[in-house]
């Protein structure tokens, strides 16, 4: 039993005096201290909230300039890369990760370890291999797959190796070279046939979309988060919250590109399309306001120069582009929850698993606030 004292408990439904009670990895009860606990954490007059969730992240995957060179990487050092990458990203108050894209069985196989205990990170929710089209955004890393048949398949081999959802790249993708921006890569009829395998079984979908037109595809195939969204119109925003189509905007993977460019050895054709897309991206932002798209926090981390270990930077941008520091805190928490199919995270009440935070500030109020945490409490194991 582990008791956290003198904080004030906060989560998407409020504030509320402490202590928290952590027993068997799950919170126990708020705001009375049971007698001899095993262990106390005094939280200085802080806030305990819930562990950040990431939707969308690359655990192999390490914030170097050119992504194509992990491709001659052996499968035991990204392996090594990945154990690396979870460990900065629990210690740093996210405490559940969403892996949209990872070479192999990679991202089951850490799940799996993480769970185990045989490495320290947040929990995984892994897509395995990206259903991808021959040649398309991610084929480096992604299974390829080309008509119904081959998607079918394709799906089905992810399901097998233990994947809890399946990720596509519905259009082209800014980090492969020659691999458009625009239009779309994976046809209607293949996302129909993508979503319809994976929901067979149970398993969600999610789709990389750049232009306006992968959106609307994804969208009305049924997939269920669309990832990065860039070239997001009016039209398109408007369906996603008319089907409650979740939006990922993965803010930190354009900024990253663009903010360090060429001279830091990002390749000129990436940087040329990253600052494409970046010029869109304000207008996705006030379309999806608009039309009150629901939004999930994700970083899209490994991506040059976006860290694993920096979410907190990804709700600055949020609230730069328009988010209240509530809602980008919701998207962070209980939206992100909600969009993984998570049973009993995101919020800290009794029963619910102990994933949380001490902070100094109340991240209701300032998107700085998971900036510095005081600790971290994984799954009711405290990490940091």
């Amino acid at each position: 039993m582990l008791v956290i004292e003198n904080v004030t408990v906060v989560d998407a439904n409020g504030a509320q005096d402490g202590p928290l009670v952590v027993e068997n990895g799950r919170v126990e009860s708020i705001g009375t201290a049971p007698k001899d606990p095993d262990e106390v954490l005094d939280g200085h007059g802080g806030v305990v909230a819930p562990g950040l969730i990431d939707s969308h992240v690359h655990i192999s995957m390490d914030g170097r300039p050119d992504t194509a060179t992990l491709t001659s990487q052996s499968p035991s050092t990204l392996a090594y890369r990945a154990a690396a990458n979870l460990e900065r990203t629990v210690r740093a108050g996210v405490t559940t990760v969403r892996d949209l894209g990872s070479p192999g069985t990679l991202g089951p196989d850490t799940r799996d370890a993480v769970a185990e205990g045989i490495v320290e990170g947040p929990r995984v929710v892994p897509c395995g291999s990206p259903v991808v089209v021959t040649g398309g955004h991610g084929h480096w890393f992604g299974r390829e797959a080309d008509g119904a048949a081959e998607v079918r398949k394709a799906v089905r081999e992810q399901l097998k190796d233990g994947a809890e959802v399946i990720k596509t790249m519905a259009s082209g993708g800014v980090l492969t070279e020659g691999a458009e921006i625009g239009g779309h890569e994976m046809s209607p009829e293949e996302l129909g046939t993508l979503v319809s395998t994976a929901n067979a079984k149970g398993r969600p979908t999610a789709a990389h979309c750049h232009s306006t037109e992968s959106i609307a595809n994804a969208t009305a195939a049924g997939i269920d988060s669309v990832e990065h969204g860039t070239f997001m119109d009016d039209a398109t925003a408007e369906a996603m919250a008319t089907s409650g189509t979740y939006w990922v905007p993965t803010a930190s993977a354009l900024h990253g590109i663009v903010e360090n460019g060429t001279d830091d050895g990002i390749p000129d054709w990436a940087v040329t399309k990253a600052r494409e897309a970046t010029d869109a991206f304000d207008d996705a932002w006030t379309h999806a306001l608009n039309h009150d798209v629901p939004i999930a926090m994700g970083t899209d981390a490994g991506t040059p120069f976006n860290h694993h270990g920096d979410a907190a930077h990804e709700l600055e941008l949020m609230v730069e582009y328009g988010l209240s520091p509530t809602r980008a805190f919701e998207a962070a928490t209980v939206n992100a929850a909600e969009l993984l199919g998570l049973d009993r995270v995101g919020k800290l009440e009794s029963g619910y698993r102990a994933d949380c935070v001490v902070l100094d500030s109340d991240p209701r109020e300032s998107e700085s606030a998971y900036r510095s945490p005081r600790a971290v409490i994984a799954d009711g194991t405290v990490v940091r």
